[in-house]
């Protein structure tokens, strides 16, 4: 598959879009204008952004993302925005908190340094505002007055919070048996929230014809006709944990894997800082994190396949739950060239690392969290990954999302009356 080089351009970005200088093909390398498409028209593969990037001293650099805002605008010399992006309203995502997990090392046997990337802590409480704040901005660009997406549920309140900070109207569908916390967190913004009988899957087919249809005019689906700028804002989570490392690459991380355009977009970001100067050009590794019920990912790396075979999602971690994943080939692609792996845990290894993670780091985490730490624990106990390696995990999502996968096994510990003997007798003295 082409990789394009972010040096070229046949194109002059307009400044709305900052670096950006057209679209390429993922697979066969043409290149388009940059607009509010999202495949080849030779080949029908899938469009991503290339750049021409800053050019010069590193260190230059390095000083202007220091002296930025606490947030992903930070990194707006690598991003497809305007320069004056933070000035416009918006919810001003990420640089979220990286967590030296000691207590979770000590009990999984880590001893180079673990550290969880906790995006819960985004305005939406997931990492989905990262990507729906670049898609905002190309959509102010194309004159959009609607803001929409497929869902599996944290897309869906990032979309409806963000349209609501910058004035659009939003309409967004979900599969319309997700979590009830997801459900009123995407409602309460007061856009459109609309179930689909049936899987993501099915939901994400009904936005690509609605995309087709009169009805759709005007409407910019952040992870359909916007999704080559929408996937840019994962990149962000590389820049962030490279500098928060003290502007170095991580030896290990581990990605959840819905779509898989997050693991794809954190390569190409730390690609991105290689090129530039500012990390220290060395080997790094990514593994893929899936739940058992749907991992059509991991079932063909293991097969050792280059094609990903769909399959119907039965699993709690809803917020992976992708049948067909659109960018499984590429996350294939990158765990074997760089020494990774795609492994899989079940619902079950699922809850237990989420109660783990929160017992040892203080950290709720949502069930793609449980399958991250999950798939951590697995792959340390088959010698996958190494435990004398810098190693960074990503938590996504906030566990209050998610209250179901836990609320059976997990409550109070004891009903006492108000008396020191009852409490006694509780034998929690």
């Amino acid at each position: 598959m082409a990789t394009p080089t972010i040096t070229e351009h046949d194109t002059t970005a307009p400044a709305a879009f900052g670096p950006a200088a057209a679209l390429s093909c993922r697979e066969c390398g043409e290149r388009f204008p940059l607009g509010p498409v999202f495949a080849c028209e030779i080949c029908f593969g899938p469009l991503e952004v290339a750049y021409e990037l800053p050019t010069g001293d590193p260190e230059a650099l390095r000083r202007r993302i220091e002296a930025g805002p606490a947030n992903i605008w930070r990194y707006a010399p690598l991003l497809p925005v305007p320069a004056d992006v933070a000035s416009k309203p918006n919810l001003n995502p990420g640089w979220t908190k990286l967590v030296k997990a000691d207590n979770l090392a000590r009990e999984l046997g880590v001893t180079g340094g673990l550290h969880i990337k906790d995006d819960s802590g985004n305005p939406t409480h997931s990492f989905k505002d990262r990507v729906v704040a670049i898609a905002l901005e190309a959509a102010r660009t194309f004159g959009y007055t609607t803001l929409s997406c497929s869902s599996t549920g944290n897309l869906a309140g990032a979309v409806g919070a963000a349209a609501a900070r910058a004035g659009l109207r939003s309409c967004v569908f979900i599969p319309h048996d997700l979590e009830a916390g997801k459900v009123v967190m995407a409602a309460v913004y007061g856009g459109e929230l609309v179930g689909i009988e049936g899987t993501y899957d099915d939901v994400n087919r009904f936005c690509s014809e609605l995309i087709g249809d009169p009805l759709g005019e005007g409407w910019g689906f952040v992870n359909v006709n916007l999704r080559p700028y929408y996937g840019e804002g994962s990149k962000t989570l590389a820049y962030e944990i490279c500098e928060q490392l003290g502007w170095k690459l991580p030896d290990q991380i581990v990605v959840p894997i819905a779509s898989g355009s997050q693991l794809t977009k954190i390569d190409k970001g730390l690609k991105e800082l290689i090129a530039l100067g500012l990390v220290e050009d060395k080997p790094y590794k990514i593994f893929g994190a899936q739940a058992t019920g749907c991992s059509p990912v991991s079932a063909a790396y293991k097969a050792g396949h280059d094609v990903v075979r769909p399959v119907k999602p039965d699993t709690i971690a809803k917020s992976l739950a992708i049948g067909n994943p659109a960018d499984g080939p590429y996350v294939l692609d990158i765990a074997r060239r760089t020494g990774g792996a795609v492994e899989d845990v079940s619902d079950a290894e699922v809850v237990d690392a989420i109660k783990l993670l929160a017992r040892t780091e203080g950290i709720f985490a949502e069930t793609a969290g449980g399958v991250t730490v999950g798939v951590l624990r697995k792959l340390l106990s088959e010698g996958k990954l190494d435990p004398a390696a810098e190693t960074v995990v990503l938590n996504t999502g906030d566990g209050l999302k998610t209250l179901d996968a836990v609320a059976p096994t997990t409550g109070l510990s004891a009903t006492i009356r108000p008396n020191l003997d009852s409490f006694r007798e509780a034998g929690l003295a």
